[in-house]
């Protein structure tokens, strides 16, 4: 396990926490905060990819002043408001810094314009996300980032050029090899000649939000693709955590996010099916939760690896891995992620065949989801709304073979899911025609399959096409049923996505 030194070095600036803002969040939680945010963009024609990770760092004060996409959302949320009301900085003070050099190993820096992007087309406040549409004012169309001496600040760490334009440009096929670009670490043959830096702030910012960018992609594309890309940045991840920290609290956030990072690519694996591969990223990931005594990680690294075993066909390791992600997670305070747990568990006993351990855990998970959110809950369940508990109840209904609860709790899942999470939606939609093709409503099955289908063109996803072959071979004997011969056929023409 790697291991990080703290050295002394120059103190680095603290970001002010903007008080403001987490006022008018109030009494929701981050995630439910987030959904408010993308509802609200909806609503002007914006599409924002605000989840609790985002609003954390705006109220910690990582993000001095938002994007013109942002801003046009929250003046929209809060009429008669201002950002400064809002508690951001305004843009020429941001804009205005001095700036430290940024030094860049030869060959590395960004071009200053890249096809197919618009010059100038992301302020250094707050960096774009690929799917947001961005519409700056018209002086910074033609305003490139050449002479700027503010653009490569290290101080503004939460807009990285090589990031943004990698993902801009390139989108999950380029994840793995600009993800963690702006660390200053490459996974060539250059990597073996320079030891790495010792990161600071910007470095832990930059690998909190590769985590956050995997996160985004999966939730809209699908695991396939994107795992075999993700190893790089892990790599990069540890490499950080060899190099040494500048201050112990920076130390800290690398040990997390690298430890989150092993998660999500493990989780990648996990989806894409490569169950061995997930494996091994969840116990590194456990590791350092242990080594450095992060009860959150631990329970979150538990809380996957109970997933996998559940999946893997091990369910009575799915119930220990559960059981003990909550004596982790007790600490917390947080009865969204003890939920959470509690369907993790369930799972594991509907795949021991345990009726009654099953009901009672699902029982509790309900109860604790019925207690609301809170600021303890961890960031990185923004995916955990009513949507995820009626789906994983579906999955246990379904493997105590009682198709007609699955169905039921399948169909409210879809409905319920945020559009926002593609991935989801497919695979709860995938769910539901599963369940249906197993009570014995082919017609209905038929129908929710061919709405799986048309989704497949965004999400890559090896579970979910597993399961739809699983509902084309249950269906085979009724393809004359309305609409089951339309299935099969799709079905049968649809491209694999390979999972090497």
């Amino acid at each position: 396990m790697a291991s990080s030194t703290v050295t002394s070095s120059q103190p680095e600036r603290p970001p002010r926490p903007n008080l403001a803002f987490r006022q008018v969040r109030g009494r929701r939680s981050p995630a439910e905060f987030a959904a408010l945010v993308r509802r609200a963009a909806r609503e002007i024609g914006e599409r924002v990819s605000c989840d609790a990770r985002y609003i954390g760092r705006v109220e910690a004060g990582e993000i001095r002043c938002p994007n013109y996409a942002y801003e046009r959302v929250f003046l929209h949320m809060f009429p008669g408001r201002t950002l400064t009301d809002l508690g951001f900085a305004p843009r020429s003070s941001v804009r205005g810094r001095a700036a430290r050099p940024a030094v860049e190993p030869p060959g590395t820096a960004a071009p200053d314009w890249v096809p197919g992007e618009s010059r100038g087309a992301v302020e250094p406040y707050d960096r774009q996300d690929p799917h947001e549409p961005h519409d700056p004012p018209p002086s910074s169309r033609l305003r490139s980032n050449r002479g700027d001496p503010h653009a490569k600040d290290p101080l503004n760490h939460e807009e990285s050029d090589v990031l943004r334009r990698a993902f801009m440009t390139g989108g999950g096929a380029t994840v793995a090899a600009a993800t963690l670009a702006p660390l200053g670490l490459t996974t060539g043959a250059a990597a073996a000649e320079r030891p790495p830096r010792r990161a600071g702030t910007p470095e832990a910012t930059a690998l909190e939000e590769a985590v956050r960018r995997i996160r985004l992609l999966d939730d809209r594309h699908g695991a396939d693709g994107l795992y075999r890309r993700a190893a790089a940045p892990l790599r990069a991840a540890y490499a950080l955590l060899d190099a040494g920290a500048t201050r112990q609290t920076t130390a800290d956030r690398l040990h997390s996010g690298a430890g989150e990072l092993a998660i999500s690519v493990g989780w990648l694996a996990h989806d894409s099916g490569r169950f061995d591969d997930a494996r091994s990223h969840y116990a590194e990931a456990l590791a350092t939760a242990r080594v450095t005594g992060d009860p959150g990680l631990e329970a979150h690294a538990f809380c996957n690896t109970a997933f996998l075993a559940r999946d893997a066909g091990r369910p009575r390791e799915a119930v220990r891995a559960a059981q003990a992600a909550q004596r982790a997670a007790q600490p917390l305070g947080s009865d969204r992620l003890m939920s959470l747990l509690a369907l993790r568990e369930a799972g594991g006993w509907a795949g021991l065949a345990d009726r009654t351990a099953c009901e009672q855990a699902l029982v509790r998970a309900q109860t604790l989801f019925a207690r609301g959110g809170s600021d303890a809950d961890p960031e990185w369940m923004s995916f955990y709304g009513e949507a995820e508990l009626e789906g994983l109840e579906a999955q246990c209904w379904s493997t105590l073979g009682d198709w007609r609860r699955a169905s039921r709790h399948a169909r409210r899942a879809a409905r319920l899911q945020d559009p926002h999470f593609t991935r989801n939606i497919a695979l709860y939609t995938a769910e539901l025609a599963d369940d249906l093709a197993r009570e014995g409503r082919p017609d209905e099955a038929a129908e929710a399959g061919l709405r799986v289908l048309s989704l497949l063109d965004l999400v890559q996803s090896s579970r979910i096409q597993s399961m739809l072959a699983g509902t084309a071979r249950v269906l085979l004997p009724h393809r004359r049923a309305s609409g089951v011969s339309e299935f099969l056929d799709r079905h049968a023409s649809t491209p694999r996505s390979g999972t090497t």
